[in-house]
């Protein structure tokens, strides 16, 4: 009796998981996990702060798009395309075709890299072996249909919590640099707060949410995504909406600061402060796992990115097909949105030719990190302004307290990224 109370409770728990946990999880994907490792590497405890300091923001980012979602009925590309203009849409998607394109290719180089630690034979046998994989199941397994599975693969991340239980370390410091932020500048720390501010709010999530909203409220209408124009939400979605977010960016970050801690007082503290490999990363899980540690860290990078690639590809397949009047769902078959998925595919081919760049699997997922982190205040800047708009929300414009969190964090995201480029 008691088991099938329990097993009635989590399966109502996990109808109610939703876009915002999904965007939560796939927010700690390869890159995420990259950026975070070096951070604990590289600084120790003193950057553990932003795990807990943008957590609000980045709850109130996404909260702002998934409303834009629910409210328009239609993506935030068609929102800009139609009350903005071409002019204002094309350089934004341009931006966010870049940035998910050099983010996809080094989260594929990632998993690439992950299953050759794990196996053996050459780099770019897996790196083409993981695009073909990642782009057949998303042209022909519905993404909600294989996300339940993945979300199993990705709980391997845990195993950062469990080495920050195992390993012995001053709590009062970890206490210490949670609260207190701690800001030195140099070239080496802005550059490392520019990226674990993308890597935490990144413009793919902006775009992927709304999207994400629209599809979820039409198959709850229809039994079908067709990602239509929607009848006007009512509280009750909002509401729902917003714990959804809440739980999931709450997720994201909470695995966010167990990895920085775990990194820094296992590699960061054995003078291990420039990761250039993920076999380098799998060692900050080996006083949990021990022998296992580079089998869990390489699933985890694997299910993370098997995660978080289609989320990266397909939010900018859902701005370039919204650009030009193309249908695009995940739940649409190949042949009922061909330019979305080709969308996709090109952009998942294209980072296979980003590996031969002269720089490091593991190097590019900080970079890709600091360049969303450049990326991201521009959107910001233009979600806020639509969300500011009663012509496109209604009654559901932003009340004063989300505003003035939005105009902070992106604000500071701005200062951090021009601090950069001043220290460099």
């Amino acid at each position: 009796m008691k088991r099938n109370k329990a097993a009635i409770f989590f399966k109502k728990v996990f109808r109610l998981i939703g876009p915002g946990f999904i965007t939560g999880a796939s927010d700690d994907d390869p890159s995420g996990i990259g950026t975070y490792s070096q951070t604990g590497s590289l600084f120790g405890l003193r950057q553990l702060w932003t795990s807990l300091y943008s957590l609000p923001f980045m709850i109130v980012i996404q909260e702002m798009c998934g409303r834009i979602g629910l409210v328009t009925g239609t993506g935030i590309t068609t929102v800009m395309k139609k009350h903005f203009g071409r002019k204002i849409l094309y350089p934004f998607v341009i931006l966010l075709l870049i940035a998910n394109t050099i983010n996809v290719g080094a989260d594929l180089g990632a998993m690439a890299s992950s299953a050759q630690m794990l196996f053996g034979l050459p780099f770019m046998f897996w790196l083409v072996i993981m695009t073909i994989l990642t782009v057949a199941l998303i042209v022909f397994v519905p993404y909600r249909n294989y996300v339940k599975y993945l979300k199993f693969l990705c709980l391997t991340l845990l195993g950062y919590i469990a080495t920050v239980i195992v390993v012995k370390q001053d709590w009062n410091a970890v206490l210490k640099n949670t609260l207190l932020p701690t800001i030195i500048l140099d070239k080496d720390y802005m550059m490392n707060i520019v990226a674990v501010l993308g890597t935490t709010i990144s413009p793919y999530l902006f775009f992927w949410q709304a999207n994400e909203e629209v599809e979820d409220e039409q198959a709850a209408m229809t039994g079908k995504s067709t990602n239509t124009n929607l009848p006007a939400p009512n509280r009750k979605h909002i509401k729902m909406m917003r714990w959804d977010t809440l739980v999931g960016m709450t997720f994201s970050n909470v695995i966010n600061f167990f990895v920085i801690d775990a990194t820094a007082i296992t590699l960061g503290a054995h003078g291990m402060h420039n990761i250039q490999t993920a076999t380098d990363a799998a060692t900050a899980l080996k006083p949990f796992a021990g022998n296992f540690a580079y089998i869990l860290f390489a699933l985890g990078i694997m299910g993370t990115g098997l995660l978080a690639v289609p989320v990266l590809a397909a939010s900018a397949g859902y701005a370039i097909s919204e650009t030009f009047g193309w249908k695009a769902s995940l739940s649409l078959k190949y042949f009922q949105a061909k330019g979305f998925y080709l969308v996709i595919a090109i952009i998942s081919l294209a980072g296979i030719v980003i590996q031969f760049f002269p720089i490091a699997p593991f190097k590019w997922l900080y970079y890709t990190a600091i360049i969303n982190g450049v990326a991201a205040p521009p959107m910001m800047a233009l979600i806020l302004i639509i969300c500011n708009k009663k012509s496109i929300m209604g009654v559901y414009t932003n009340p004063f307290t989300i505003n003035v969190m939005g105009i902070f964090i992106t604000l500071v995201m701005a200062i951090a990224a021009i601090a950069m480029f001043m220290y460099m």
